[in-house]
């Protein structure tokens, strides 16, 4: 079983029943055929990506055929036919895939045959990686492992080891990867499997690149390429993947031109030798570069052809590609086309998010580093168990007091495992609430974009004022879950921290860096989420009206902000500006919207408010916070 892109394999079987490889017989050419010419007819033709719904006929055709024969190697070899073409072709979810090469697998099994069962374990945790199961992957690709080194087969591990580099590489521990690939590569080269040589390049070209150390990428690159060139030039898809592999390196290196010669290349020598369709999706890389040099059209009408392509195929997991074609749109002036592919990507990285959070576990490659000391270790105590037998009565009295000891040391070691799940749950559960948090000030995040959005086509200025408002308050509570999922405690905020943070949000907002000076007078103090969002709310609310009307005609002041516990279960919050306060018989300016939030804020708390205009404006807030809470 093969999968497209990561895996690739010259198909090198004769042409069987005479027909031609240029052109597909139909389900009734075939039923006459013996089911071995069938099989050997699908090996042909699985990597040709021509007339796809016929191959898919024929080989459903030879699957039924092989089951009504009770030939259980071929059933076997059918389905794991069956499977590289869905990989190799990427017409239909991952999951058929997975179903074919699981039913091989089984089928296999069921033989006895190690050699082909752990080559489809390999092959199956390939499935899983390109479907983001890693933790699927990582237990079938350990089964291979395991079978190989009972097997003695070095050229088998080579690919496993080769594999496991690839995981490594796709859970972002490059060091990992690049440590499991170099055992790979040696061990490929001596069983001249040069397109697993290839192959096993493309995952260090990636992990060199994000460790920073471009030269190694770049050395990796080059050998791949010439490793295609002079010993398996039939492989077209390693060839365009070394190019384009190379091409994200220079990207990431910011070395534009040569990286668009790689993507341009990778592009050309796929629609060349492959088909202009098959290889579209190339063309969102070139985007990328021509984006990144201010060159919007050629940029939208590359990212367009790609992604149109990517949609095609049914792929739902794009995230880049869709911000950069709303990035494009919006140089372009695009507005309404920008929103709508921002919103796209926002809705598959949540999606991605969701899956990703399920492959955090590595729990079975511990399983696999230990696993070998604890069967030393049941070795050893299996061989103390029988000695023990055959000693005298000192010895056996010994020997129970031994087996106490065991006793005890297993409880422990029983109650460390659980403890150890205890706090790994516990670590879960505080990663998937920090998750939430994360994702709350995500949707809050785009809840002002789209304020912003609106009100930048907002001409009437008391209009405009209340958006602007309606901004900063949803921005006063995304910060609060920023700071959730960035800090410690995900039970409570430091306020004096989330003040500062509020007020620099609002200055920048009013443009008043240079004018106002906001002081935070006030110690370390957190408190619990219900009761700092509406707080935060309160301050926001004061801070926008004292920015508004505190200091007018460019007036230069401070304001001072303070929040402090008393011993009675108290808070006292004041907010003070030495501005020009207010002036008695004028009435009030704005809607008197934000005045009556903060009233119903207040007494949410059941606090009560006192307000001064002496010397400016002050504030003065009393909650109590047991009832607050």
């Amino acid at each position: 079983m093969t999968k497209t892109i990561t895996i690739c394999l010259a198909a090198s079987f004769s042409v069987c029943l005479g027909f031609s490889q240029n052109k597909l017989p139909s389900p009734e050419d075939l039923k006459t055929a013996s089911i071995d010419s069938c099989l050997s007819w699908m090996r042909n033709n699985a990597y040709t990506g021509k007339d796809l719904d016929n191959f898919h006929a024929i080989g459903l055709q030879t699957l039924k055929r092989s089951q009504q024969e009770s030939d259980i190697r071929t059933i076997a070899e059918v389905h794991e036919e069956i499977a590289s073409w869905h990989g190799y072709n990427g017409t239909f979810p991952g999951d058929s895939i997975v179903y074919h090469a699981n039913k091989a697998l089984n089928y296999y099994i069921k033989l006895d045959d190690k050699k082909k069962t752990a080559d489809t374990y390999r092959a199956l945790s390939i499935d899983y990686i390109n479907i983001r199961k890693l933790d699927k992957s990582q237990e079938v690709l350990f089964k291979a492992i395991a079978l190989y080194e009972e097997l003695k087969d070095e050229a088998g591990l080579g690919q496993a080891y080769r594999t496991l580099g690839a995981l490594y590489q796709v859970m972002e521990d490059y060091e990992k990867s690049v440590e499991y690939l170099n055992k790979a590569v040696p061990v490929l080269e001596k069983a001249e499997n040069f397109a697993g040589v290839a192959i096993a390049q493309f995952s260090l070209i990636q992990s060199y690149g994000e460790l920073g150390e471009f030269e190694k990428a770049y050395r990796a690159a080059d050998y791949c390429l010439n490793v295609v060139k002079t010993k398996v030039p039939q492989e077209t898809f390693i060839l365009v993947r070394g190019h384009s592999y190379r091409g994200e390196v220079y990207l990431k290196e910011k070395k534009y031109t040569e990286a668009l010669k790689d993507f341009i290349a990778a592009w050309e020598i796929c629609s060349a030798k492959i088909g202009e369709e098959r290889c579209a999706t190339y063309q969102t890389e070139i985007g990328k570069v021509y984006l990144l040099q201010n060159n919007y059209e050629r940029a939208l009408k590359h990212l367009s052809a790609g992604i149109k392509a990517y949609e095609k195929k049914g792929t739902t997991t794009l995230v880049t590609q869709y911000e950069d074609l709303a990035l494009c749109y919006e140089k372009l002036g695009d507005l309404k086309n920008a929103l709508f592919y921002k919103n796209i990507a926002h809705s598959n990285k949540i999606n991605d998010l969701e899956g990703t959070i399920e492959n955090l576990e590595k729990e079975t490659i511990v399983k696999y580093e230990t696993g070998k000391k604890d069967e030393a270790l049941a070795s050893q105590a299996s061989l103390i168990g029988q000695k023990t037998k055959t000693q005298n009565l000192i010895i056996a009295v010994a020997s129970l007091l031994g087996l106490l000891l065991l006793s005890l040391l297993y409880f422990f070691n029983k109650n460390k495992k659980v403890t150890k799940i205890i706090r790994a749950k516990n670590a879960e559960n505080e990663l998937l609430l920090k998750e939430i948090h994360h994702r709350v000030k995500n949707n809050l995040e785009m809840v002002k974009s789209l304020i912003a959005l609106q009100s930048a086509q907002i001409e009437d200025s008391a209009t405009k004022d209340a958006m602007i408002a309606s901004q900063n308050r949803v921005q006063s509570m995304g910060i609060i879950h920023q700071k959730l999922y960035q800090g410690e405690n995900l039970g409570s905020i430091e306020m004096k921290d989330y003040f500062l943070n509020l007020s620099e949000g609002i200055i920048d907002t009013f443009n008043a860096e240079d004018k106002v000076k906001i002081e935070c007078a006030m110690d370390n103090l957190d408190l619990d989420v219900d009761t700092a969002v509406p707080i935060g709310l309160i301050v926001n609310e004061l801070l926008t009206n004292a920015l508004k009307y505190a200091f007018p005609e460019h007036e230069k002041g401070e304001i001072s902000i303070s929040l402090k516990k008393t011993d009675n279960n108290h808070l006292k919050l004041k907010v003070s500006d030495n501005g020009v306060g207010k002036v008695k018989g004028l009435a009030p300016k704005g809607t008197g919207f934000g005045s009556q939030l903060v009233q119903l804020l207040t007494q949410q708390l059941n606090g009560k408010m006192t307000e001064r205009s002496d010397h400016g404006t002050l504030i003065e807030f009393d909650f109590l916070i047991d009832t607050a809470a």
